[in-house]
């Protein structure tokens, strides 16, 4: 008896949805574990007074929204929001300007682009630990190269890191210089599957250089334009790193971002509590700014 053609359709159906249920159970399982857990934990804390110390000889107690009224009158708190915000929107815009730029600039070269791309890409594969360091010698008020150059050309000298007027840009300078070429790199990539005969198409009908910019290269790579701006901004929003290690949130609070502060008044005191709550506040913002990002792509 021969079988049905659409039983066999649905036996190899089934098989197909088991074996992938079996491929992804284990790494769904780690995500869970290593995702939802954390997340689950952090958000329950958020409503208590959890401090490691003090807690010791007693649980901790829930206090409902008592650690969320506590952060939000903080004016230290909402200058960190400030600083993060401005700094996200200041280094998202110039990191998308130049690798955009500089992914045009290569991609047009005739010859040397394997050599202009790993020139580029160096400062985005180091380590931030090793850039951060490696600035704070340049930019050292006693021994630094930079303050020496400008002393021998007579031009005034700062404390870069120290100082309100300079500490600011000098974090987002450094933190353009090495996440530009992560935006070059996506971007270029993009560059590549844009078809050349639209760009023959174009010619042909008498289109210069800027139309064939924003009317062919532009709508071609939209997509990942946004997902760019997207990654740049979860990551610029969680800065912390370069901060801790060059000003550690000073001077007068004008470099403190959302993650110094927790590290600073959470962490750092074991009020695990606070840092909790502040925790939950920054996934929400970052959460809201990305859904901007995905409601406009796919818009």
């Amino acid at each position: 008896m021969r079988n049905n053609p659409l039983t066999k359709a649905h036996t190899t159906e089934r098989a197909a949805r088991r074996f992938g249920v079996r491929m992804t159970g284990p790494t769904l399982a780690v995500l869970l574990v290593m995702t939802a857990y954390p997340l689950l934990f952090t958000l329950f804390y958020s409503f208590t007074d959890y401090n490691l110390l003090k807690n010791l000889q007693k649980p901790a107690s829930f206090i409902a929204l008592g650690n969320y009224t506590r952060l939000l009158k903080d004016a230290y708190f909402r200058q960190a929001i400030l600083n993060t915000v401005k700094f996200t929107i200041l280094a998202v815009i110039f990191e998308m300007l130049i690798g955009f730029l500089t992914a045009l600039l290569v991609n047009s070269l005739a010859r040397g682009q394997k050599v202009m791309r790993t020139l580029l890409l160096l400062p985005y594969l180091l380590p931030t630990v090793t850039v951060a360091l490696s600035w704070r010698m340049m930019l050292s008020p006693n021994y630094g190269i930079v303050n020496q150059v400008l002393e021998t050309l007579g031009l005034p000298v700062f404390n870069w890191f120290s100082d309100m007027r300079t500490a600011f840009g000098m974090l987002l300078l450094i933190d353009i210089w090495q996440s530009a070429p992560f935006v070059f790199l996506l971007l270029y990539a993009a560059l590549q599957s844009v078809p050349l005969s639209q760009y023959e198409a174009a010619r042909i009908d008498g289109a210069n250089a800027v139309k064939s910019l924003f009317y062919i290269t532009i709508p071609n790579i939209k997509n990942s334009l946004a997902l760019c701006a997207l990654l740049r901004t979860i990551d610029s929003f969680r800065l912390f790193d370069k901060v801790n290690l060059l000003t550690g949130g000073g001077p007068a609070n004008t470099t403190s971002t959302i993650t110094q502060y927790l590290y600073s008044y959470g962490i750092k005191s074991l009020d695990f509590g606070f840092g909790s709550a502040g925790a939950i506040v920054m996934t929400v913002l970052v959460l809201l700014l990305s859904s901007l990002y995905i409601k406009r792509a796919m818009g």
